[in-house]
């Protein structure tokens, strides 16, 4: 079972950690409300678990136009 980041905008695989390797004590998220939690971690029916962050891309692009977060999916 993998631990999966992919960007909440544009849906690009960010990276994979092995979840034996890691606990969620260890990547910090304990310290996410549980509304936060609901919005960025999804438990997949493998085990494994997916995080969406953003991208560097995807960031930049937000900066540079702030409008975009507006949109419901500016990037895709």
């Amino acid at each position: 079972m993998a631990i999966r980041y992919v960007c909440r905008h544009c849906g690009s695989t960010i990276g994979e950690l092995d979840s034996g390797a890691v606990s969620e004590l260890r990547l910090g998220l304990q310290f996410l409300t549980l509304a936060e939690r609901r919005d960025i971690i999804a438990y997949n029916p493998d085990g494994g678990m997916t995080v969406k962050v953003v991208c560097e891309f995807c960031r930049e692009a937000l900066e540079a136009n702030p409008e975009l977060s507006l949109v419901n999916s500016p990037l895709q």
